[in-house]
Formats: C-alpha cells, structure tokens, sequence
C-alpha cells in the first residue's frame, strides 16, 4: 500500500516524477547509493520525530543528507523542543511507510516536512518511495516544493 499511496500521490503532484524500482534493497543509506552509483549524502533520508513533550509536543518529518546526524542543539533551537526519533511502528502508522522506505510523499496523514540545508549541496537527491527498494530522483528544491517543506539546519 505505501509504495501505491506514493504512486498515486507523485501522479497527482508531480506526473514527470518517476519511480525508481529496484531488485535489490535500498532500504538503507549505502544500499541506496551503491544502487543509484552516487555519493551517500545525495540519498535524503527521511527521520519520523517528535518534538518536545507534552501536549506542545510535534511529530514531524525531517529529511537531510544521507551521512548526516540530527543535532539534538540545533533541532531544540530551530524547532521548540527537544527531539524523539519514532520507532519503527510509530513511523509505519503516521506515514504507511515501512523503516527504509520512509518518504515525504503519499502519507497517510498530513505531517509538517523540515528539509535540511545539507541537501542542498546536490543537483539531485534520491528519498525513498515508499518501499525498501524504491526511490524517486528530484532536485532538492523539488523535493521542498512538493512536501511544502521548510528549510532549516539541524544537522551537524
């Protein structure tokens, strides 16, 4: 189903957008750029966070280049709270996505998306689509565009 509500979403959205279907796994940061033959940090990972605690708490979606670390600093600074990655159900259940094949696109539900500076050091970047073994090719300012994404730095 994720990888369907992917297909639908980017149809809708973004018909010139084509997904990448692979045999072998790109379900992790150097599959995905031994699949693609491009650098780690052009894969955008996407990370299911929440923020701060309480009923001021937020859950949302943060995608950054591949190698790169959440800094727990920066994130409190830029977004209100301290950060909780999501575990792998919680992140199934908020965006239908399995671990691996977490993406911005086809969510189950509308979260906010927080694109990292450190994506824009590519042309191209490479999210998942959905599934372990699927990908989409876009440029990052396309990736933004399309999630409605704001862009911040909480990597280091």
């Amino acid at each position: 189903m994720s990888l369907e509500s992917v297909r639908i979403d980017l149809a809708q959205r973004a018909p010139d957008l084509s997904i990448i279907v692979t045999e072998c796994s790109t379900a992790t940061v150097d599959e995905a750029a031994a699949t693609h033959n491009v650098e780690p940090d052009q894969i955008a990972k996407t990370l299911g966070v929440k923020v701060g605690s309480g009923p001021q708490a937020k859950t949302v979606l943060i995608v950054m280049a591949g190698t790169k670390r959440l800094d727990n600093r920066l994130t409190k600074d830029v977004l209100g709270g301290r950060p909780r990655f999501l575990n792998g159900d919680e992140v199934l259940a908020l965006t239908s996505h399995p671990p691996g094949g977490v993406c911005p696109f086809g969510l189950s539900k509308p979260l906010p998306v927080y694109c990292d500076e450190s994506l824009r050091a590519f042309n191209i970047v490479i999210p998942a689509a959905g599934a372990t073994n699927a990908s989409v090719m876009l440029t990052p300012a396309r990736l933004a565009e399309l999630t409605s994404a704001e862009w911040v730095t909480v990597t280091s």
